[in-house]
């Protein structure tokens, strides 16, 4: 049994050597000292103006002497049809954003992993991932111009079949549809390389044995592949639950227009409008904040399914 001196002597080592550690380190907590000060100034300071949404704010008036309305704008924005209409449009299209960006890359990537010629399954990897570096900005003008009724690429190839030019972005019954796959095109070889990445992470003795006992391709990716990818397909997919009320804000702003609001005008653009344009700044915030709190809970909840279900851990 150890006596209470030695007890004594062990505490006092390990915390000689904490605050050595910390005596060889303080360079490095320095050195993200800036980085910390740019983060509280830009992202923190800026959330006092949530006081907004509490009140009836008045510009002339700043937040002290403009008049407290409590949770006034909330209700509103319920009893709003345009505000419960754009709820709708963002829970659509993200949902259907989260489903198709994790379901394309990983058929993508299990078809590309099939791939042995080197060359070509690198060049096509690059290929697919180029988009993820392009803005939206820069998108939106290539499809505008590509999917516009009068002379457009897609429309020119459709006409070939005897298809009348559709009006892809100011049409309510295409709109989502574009959204979604020009998003699932631009981001899909990112998830791709994750998935990639997952996929040369899987023991090759497993495929040697299924060999052995006589399992064909298919059922080598239905019995190893996809079991072994399981934790890591869990972690982007409720990872993404964050995402939930996030639909693109810069995708939406450069490719919708006042014909498709109805289907195409998500909270974040709402806000946009309605507070930067329309000057209603207490209720674009209070609909601003309505939406980051429910973030902030999906974002928990993702974390702790991820933990739960695939053992990842961030802290």
């Amino acid at each position: 049994m150890q006596s209470a001196v030695d007890v004594k002597g062990q505490t006092t080592a390990v915390e000689a050597k904490r605050v050595q550690k910390r005596r060889g380190t303080w360079q490095l907590h320095v050195m993200l000292l800036p980085a910390l000060i740019i983060v509280l100034i830009f992202q923190y300071v800026p959330m006092l103006g949530l006081v907004m949404a509490f009140q009836d704010y008045e510009p002339w008036l700043g937040f002290l002497h403009s008049p407290w309305v409590g949770l006034e704008h909330f209700k509103t924005m319920f009893e709003y049809e345009d505000a419960r209409q754009v709820i709708w449009n963002t829970l659509v299209i993200s949902t259907l954003k989260i489903i198709f960006n994790l379901g394309v890359p990983l058929a993508f990537a299990l078809l590309l992993n099939e791939v042995y010629v080197m060359k070509f399954k690198r060049t096509v990897q690059t290929i697919v991932y180029l988009p993820h570096f392009l803005s939206w900005v820069i998108l939106g003008g290539i499809l505008i111009d590509m999917l516009s009724p009068e002379g457009g690429i897609v429309n020119r190839f459709l006409s070939v079949f005897g298809v009348e030019p559709i009006f892809f972005l100011g049409d309510n019954d295409w709109f989502r549809t574009v959204v979604v796959v020009t998003d699932v095109w631009k981001e899909c070889g990112f998830n791709t390389i994750v998935f990639l990445a997952a996929l040369t992470s899987i023991n090759p003795s497993l495929y040697e044995a299924a060999i052995v006992d006589g399992a064909n391709r298919w059922q080598q990716t239905i019995y190893i592949t996809l079991p072994s990818m399981l934790p890591i397909i869990i972690v982007v997919g409720t990872l993404s639950l964050g995402n939930i009320l996030n639909a693109g804000f810069d995708q939406i702003l450069n490719l919708y227009n006042p014909l498709v609001y109805k289907t195409g005008d998500i909270i974040d653009t709402y806000v946009y409008r309605v507070g930067l344009l329309n000057g209603d700044f207490s209720y674009a915030t209070a609909v601003g904040l309505f939406k980051s709190v429910i973030s902030f809970i999906l974002v928990v909840t993702g974390y702790r399914l991820a933990y739960k279900y695939a053992n990842y851990k961030i802290f």
